[in-house]
């Protein structure tokens, strides 16, 4: 036995003391979608069995300490079943279930013990051993399915020993609980009377179920119907049943009602085309109409498909859809794909007639926000992929199917979309009937696109938390990134890959892991990714902040230089919230003319202990806002008197700002004299981050006017928010193959957010060519003459008076014309 177990037996002691014969086994275990979980004990005794005893403890992933314990309340009479179930499960299951609880359930990777007094009755799993994603094979394991005890199979009372459920239990498809909460698996209540399935007869309406709102009228009551099955959904993780609508004559005519009608019926094999008469309980699930718990069902024939609905996006209002639920659909103009997050994980991709933006990424927050907000609710569908399986082994979009080098960006188009309109976990979509094609309309850039290089560049890039362990292959699982070597290994060679590609000389990091500047820290061990010729910043701290973490600054030590120290700022508002930011001053080898970055990341918008003018307004700018514009203006404050002690005049500010461009915080930049270089140069609808499939930037580069007419070029590099997050390199929730097939060591998806890139034009010459004032090739008096003239008589002189290359005219240019004239 292993420590692990020895401990594991210490702890619930009792466990291994010999099978007891307490009379209760687990006789159902269904493991289906979203919170559809419940175990059914039976009572195998003649007796009644007082539940005050007993308990139902889960095991989570590999765990050897339970992670939840529940206490059974109740009698089961002998023969009887006692169903656990989640409070938020199908009403199907909650009709039957004795006892229910809101807290987390199982999944198929977690064991589930089941005690009397504390000593083990019976067992699904094993205890103290991650299996991965579940134990068994094939219909007959531990996820996405059903499982049967199979007669006279005895209670596992080894929770430690290796498990196999299909030495006790058979499988069924995901979602089946048809059985659940009949004692032996056969005796369920009866119906009162046995509903008329003769072909041709009354029966009720598909219109009449539906109604005129989204609540059906004959909720709770059994119905029978006779239509045609239009699609089924009834294989391996799938939907568990199929789409069935009222033929043409049978219709209402009234455009406000659905003539179609989703049937839970995971065990009913049907095909499209089928003329069913079926019998079932009318059910309000989770939105969805659908017939359930099945009765009885009959063949009719066959008929023709109803014509699709030519259906548009944007719809009028929010509840048309309702007008159409479960019924074959058709869009006949392409739609966009706004998000693609949860391609890899559900299958799925979220459409709309056009490319979506953070409200408050083009307009002012408030009202006007509100309505961009609103525009967008009515402009998207999900594109679905008729199942209910997570992380499935082929991911159908784009065909054949999801890889590195085959992928679906944001901003691509959809054609040919036709199949049924769903509803399920709280949105509209469609489950296609016919493949889906795809344009790649955002074709991914090879490389970063500038108008004009200048001779520097900056960039600014946020690497979604590099974290290197401890620096010499361990430390592993950190607090965020990687969860191993293998990973980081993946995570380094991406982002090395987009970092060189940028062919930047100086570029600003976010989150980056907050552990200090020796050589196993996580700045150096990302510098060391891009070669020899790159240092990163030191401001000579053990750490900046306290932040899990930092920012952080790189540079071509051969192509830029550092001028004086670094400097921060870890007072209010950067001493809590607010990352510390990070300035340097920086000039070309052999220029005079510098500049100063500003690396900043300031607080997110999440809504953790939030209150007060901190807490979401509702305006769009979501929480923290008051905050982040704090940040702004103290940043501001900060960099007017020189914080880097430098006399340069020159700032550029860059960083995650957590705000988008018509934010508050911005906004109080831009009234502090900074200049929104993405705004200028990208326009309106620039974009480096997309959340819940609207685009908007987050990241950027404002110029303090001194250096605004430096900037020649800025410009987003769309490499990583338009692109799936399965495609990153994590390999978790991924099959062997998938780790291999999504991964790819190259730019795209090294992160979730975009790197942003500013080209300047830095004064390259000499002091002595600047004082020649006159443009006649020497420095002498007449220069000097002009340079007095033009300060004498108060007129603003022009930059080419900025002998000294500070970014500013005054007396120190006096001096260095004289020095100039005397070096001649």
């Amino acid at each position: 036995m292993t420590m692990k177990h020895t401990l594991l037996a210490t702890a619930i002691s009792g466990f291994l003391a010999g099978p007891i014969q307490a009379g209760l086994v687990i006789s159902e275990y269904v493991e289906g979608s979203s919170n559809n979980k419940a175990i059914e004990l039976l009572n195998t005794t003649d007796a009644s069995i007082d539940l005050a005893a007993w308990e139902l403890q889960v095991y989570f992933n590999g765990s050897d300490v339970a992670g939840q314990t529940f206490d059974l309340t109740g009698n089961v009479a002998p023969g009887t079943n006692f169903v656990f179930a989640h409070s938020s499960a199908d009403p199907a299951i909650l009709a039957v279930a004795d006892q229910t609880t809101g807290a987390g359930l199982f999944n198929g990777d977690d064991a589930v013990v089941l005690l009397k007094g504390g000593a083990v009755a019976d067992s699904i799993g094993q205890v103290g051993f991650d299996p991965g994603s579940y134990w068994g094979s094939g219909d007959t394991r531990t996820q996405n399915r059903t499982l049967r005890r199979k007669a006279g199979a005895v209670a596992d009372t080894n929770p430690f020993d290796t498990y196999d459920p299909a030495i006790a239990y058979d499988g069924f498809p995901q979602d089946d609980f048809s059985d659940l909460g009949k004692a032996g698996g056969s005796d369920g209540p009866l119906e009162p009377e046995t509903p008329d399935l003769t072909c041709g007869a009354e029966a009720t309406r598909i219109s009449e179920i539906q109604g005129l709102t989204d609540q059906s009228p004959l909720a709770g009551q059994t119905a029978v119907i006779e239509a045609i099955v239009t699609a089924s959904f009834n294989g391996d993780g799938q939907l568990g049943g199929f789409f069935m609508e009222e033929e043409l004559q049978h219709r209402d005519d009234d455009p406000r009602t659905s003539e179609g009608i989703f049937v839970f019926a995971p065990n009913l094999d049907v095909e499209a085309g089928q003329r069913i008469r079926i019998a079932g309980k009318v059910l309000e699930y989770q939105g969805l109409t659908e017939l359930t718990d099945i009765i009885d069902s009959t063949l009719c024939g066959s008929g023709e498909l109803p014509p699709p609905v030519s259906l548009t996006l944007p719809r009028p209002d929010l509840d048309s859809p309702e007008a159409f639920e479960s019924m074959r659909v058709i869009f006949n103009e392409a739609l966009v794909v706004n998000d693609n997050y949860d391609l890899g994980r559900f299958g799925s991709l979220t459409l709309g007639s056009g490319r979506h933006f953070i409200p408050t990424n083009v307009a002012l927050p408030g009202p006007d926000a509100a309505l961009v907000a609103e525009m967008n609710g009515l402009d998207r569908i999900i594109l679905d992929d008729g199942s209910n399986r997570q992380n499935p082994a082929i991911v159908p979009y784009p065909s054949p199917q999801l890889s590195a080098s085959q992928t679906v960006r944001a901003g691509d188009t959809v054609n040919d979309l036709q199949g049924i309109l769903d509803y399920r976990f709280s949105e509209w979509r469609l489950q296609p009937t016919t493949a889906p094609s795809f344009s790649q309309t955002n074709p991914r850039p090879t490389e970063p696109r500038l108008k004009e290089r200048g001779n520097l560049l900056v960039a600014s890039f946020n690497v979604l938390n590099f974290f290197n362990g401890d620096g010499m292959g361990g430390g592993f699982p950190t607090a965020r990134g990687a969860d191993n070597p293998e990973e980081l290994s993946r995570q380094t060679a991406k982002l090395a890959s987009a970092l060189a590609a940028l062919d930047a000389d100086i570029i600003g990091l976010m989150e980056i892991e907050n552990d200090g500047y020796d050589n196993n820290s996580a700045i150096a061990e990302l510098t060391a990714a891009l070669g020899s010729e790159w240092q990163y910043v030191n401001p000579g701290l053990t750490q900046l902040g306290g932040d899990a973490i930092a920012v952080g600054l790189l540079y071509r030590a051969d192509r830029v230089e550092t001028v004086g120290s670094a400097a921060t700022i870890g007072a209010a508002p950067f001493n809590q919230l607010n990352r510390q930011p990070l300035a340097q001053t920086f000039r070309l080898i052999g220029s005079e003319d510098g500049l100063t970055i500003a690396v900043n990341h300031f607080k997110s918008k999440g809504c953790g202990n939030a209150d007060g003018a901190n807490a979401d307004q509702g305006d769009g700018q979501g929480c923290w806002n008051p905050e982040r514009t704090q940040a702004a203006n103290a940043l501001a404050d900060w960099l007017a008197n020189d914080a880097t002690g430098t006399g340069e005049q020159d700032v550029l500010i860059i960083g995650d700002l957590n705000a988008y461009a018509k934010e508050d915080p911005i906004r109080a930049l831009n009234a502090r004299g900074y200049q929104d270089l993405v705004a200028v140069h990208e326009g309106e609808q620039a974009y480096s981050y997309v959340f819940f499939g609207q685009a908007g930037y987050l990241d950027h580069a404002l110029a303090n006017e001194a250096l605004a007419g430096k900037v020649k070029d800025t410009s987003i590099w769309t490499i990583n928010a338009d692109e799936p997050r399965a495609l990153d390199y994590n390999t978790e929730f991924k099959t062997p193959e998938q780790q291999a097939s999504f991964y790819a060591p190259d730019p795209y998806r090294a992160s979730d957010h975009d790197p942003v890139l500013v080209a300047l034009e830095m004064d390259t010459r000499t002091a002595a060519d600047r004082a020649d004032l006159n443009g006649d090739g020497r420095v002498n008096g007449r220069d000097l003459a002009r340079f007095i003239l033009a300060t004498l008589f108060g007129k603003a002189p022009a930059p080419t008076y900025d002998i000294n290359a500070d970014g500013k005219v005054d007396g120190q240019d006096f001096v260095a014309l004289v020095h100039a004239i005397r070096g001649q």
